[in-house]
């Protein structure tokens, strides 16, 4: 059997280099926003034994505001692996026949950039006309209808509110105020929207609850949507949002969806009430507790970067199309054995270890 060890994917470096560093302007000068590095590994050897195996594995979105800094390594026992995706990055491997050793693994060095938004100079246009691709954010999906409870319930919490932006800070402060952190949901949570409000249980984990604010603005016009990826770092704000210990992060369990809205004449906004609502649980604090109102506030509009985003695929088929299809969202390693999925939700199970190192100046 053929072994690769260590491919080089310099092409996917080479298009996201060329992407430029975001940077925050003031009156005497430019002012850069938090840059952070990583060293991320991603180990899968799969623990189910079968004839045919195949993986897929989500990979990094390239973005303003996270890039590569060195290329994909990748060893594995596989005898057929390539990214198979690039809209939504994702590295497949197949298997030969009767693989005793299944083994997946890629390591990669990635900066994040802190993404924060200057309400002041943020401007509403809303006569813009919007792009096909901003558009695809405003249309309905098997687990996010626009119309019926979802679109009520949007009414309700607006009212009278004019302007795309005070709507979209209305819907989240709801969010945020009224949803609750169940960590008992398996996973992140299906983000099924219709069901969570039709229930009058607000509960569910950082799919569901992002999901609902994504809903919500997608009815009242608005185009949103989720972003999924995994926690890398520390958070500066609450443990709750990211931990480590000398730098060094264990994320097997790390995953974690996030959540921007377009607003015209300015661009996406990233907002996070979720990680709200997971910080007054972890913590115990009440809505007006002050530390609580502050990561509130900060999460509307801005993004600690010691998390990676992986993709915005929700209720879509992966390349190449596995048995288990559509699916729901790809924010965790997916694997099958003679057809049979993996359970992506336990790390020992599938079998899959990820970590994250901190670099430091």
């Amino acid at each position: 059997m053929q072994r690769r060890d260590f491919f080089k994917f310099s092409g996917i470096l080479g298009a996201a280099s060329l992407l430029p560093n975001a940077i925050l302007a003031s009156e005497n000068g430019a002012l850069e926003p938090k840059k952070r590095t990583f060293d991320v590994s991603f180990k899968h050897q799969l623990v189910e034994k079968g004839e045919i195996s195949k993986i897929w594995v989500p990979l990094t979105l390239h973005s303003e505001y996270q890039h590569l800094v060195k290329d994909y390594a990748i060893n594995t026992t596989a005898n057929n692996a390539f990214i198979s995706d690039t809209q939504i990055p994702t590295l497949f491997g197949e298997f030969a026949p009767n693989e005793q050793r299944p083994v997946l693994n890629v390591d990669f060095r990635i900066e994040t950039i802190e993404r924060n938004t200057d309400f002041s100079k943020v401007n509403y246009d809303p006569n813009e006309k919007l792009e096909p691709s901003i558009l695809e954010f405003l249309k309905p999906t098997s687990h996010i209808p626009t119309t019926g409870v979802v679109k009520d319930k949007a009414l309700e919490i607006i009212g009278d509110v004019k302007g795309d932006l005070e709507r979209a800070r209305a819907i989240y402060t709801w969010v945020a105020n009224n949803m609750q952190r169940d960590n008992s949901v398996l996973g992140c949570g299906l983000g099924d929207v219709k069901a969570i409000l039709e229930s009058g249980k607000l509960t569910g984990k950082c799919t569901d609850i992002n999901s609902v604010f994504v809903g919500l603005c997608r009815s009242v016009g608005i185009p949103a949507r989720e972003i999924f990826g995994i926690r890398v770092g520390q958070s500066r704000f609450s443990d709750q949002m990211g931990s480590a210990k000398d730098g060094l992060a264990k994320i097997s369990g790390g995953q974690h969806c996030r959540a921007e809205f377009y607003l015209k004449g300015y661009g996406w906004i990233p907002v996070d009430p979720a990680d709200v609502t997971k910080v007054r649980l972890g913590e115990k604090l009440s809505n007006d507790d002050s530390k609580l109102a502050h990561i509130r506030e900060y999460l509307f509009g801005n993004w600690e970067m010691c998390w990676i985003a992986f993709n915005y695929g929700r209720d879509f088929v992966l390349t190449p199309e596995p048995a288990q299809s559509p699916l729901n969202n790809f924010g965790y390693p997916y694997a099958e054995v003679d057809g049979n999925t993996q359970n992506y939700y336990s790390p020992k199970e599938f079998s899959y270890d990820y970590t994250s190192l901190e670099i430091k100046d």
